[in-house]
């Protein structure tokens, strides 16, 4: 007995590259395949129409945004990276033709990073566009409600940059005189912790 239905196969990482590079020409800044997994990197000015069409042609059809985050590359390659600090990455899904495709997308300015949102293609991007402006800054231009999502609404700066401080810029308490929660200047002292290292002869039973 054999089952009638159709199963739709996972596309071939190159061959969906070769669709989205004639599909999308020079609107696509780079498109790569490591690891078995596609990368397609776009300039913000394109990103919004790259986008839609991503979602609406026949040949690509991505009706899921399953992810999008926030990047700071910094520190990426130990200093040695040089374009444009903040970036968003978005994850695509295509359930008809199943296939998947991770988008780059770099923000022009790295003193005040923009992006176009894509709530409007994908109501899905909302609580990941208000979750990459909370730790990362990034402000996306067309999202209806753009505030923090993690952490306090008085909470000063973005907690993921990299030149974040680890120990943060204030710290909230509950004032039982004032009865209500307030503010005050982080009074963490800065320490060094080192590594207790143990020698002993015959530690562990090894000889």
């Amino acid at each position: 007995m054999t089952d009638s239905a159709t199963t739709s196969h996972a596309v071939e990482p190159e061959v969906l590259k070769n669709t989205l590079a004639a599909l999308l020409g020079a609107q696509a800044q780079a498109i790569d395949v490591v690891r078995g997994e596609l990368t397609l990197v776009v300039r913000a000015a394109d990103y919004l129409t790259v986008m839609r069409t991503l979602r609406d042609a026949p040949q690509a059809c991505f009706e899921q945004l399953v992810d999008l985050c926030g990047m700071d590359y910094q520190t990426y390659g130990e200093g040695r990276w040089e374009g444009q600090r903040f970036a968003a990455v978005v994850h695509l899904l295509s359930v008809t033709h199943n296939h998947r495709v991770r988008v780059r997308v770099f923000c022009p300015e790295d003193d005040f990073p923009v992006l176009p949102s894509v709530t409007s293609l994908w109501a899905s991007a909302n609580w990941y566009e208000r979750e990459a402006f909370d730790l990362y800054g990034i402000v996306f231009e067309g999202h209806d409600d753009l505030r923090r999502i993690l952490t306090d609404y008085g909470f000063i700066g973005h907690p993921f940059r990299k030149d974040f401080p680890l120990s943060g810029h204030v710290e909230m308490r509950y004032d039982a005189e004032r009865q209500r929660v307030i503010y005050e200047p982080v009074t963490i002292e800065p320490r060094e912790i080192t590594p207790r290292i143990i020698r002993e002869d015959n530690y562990g039973g090894l000889h």
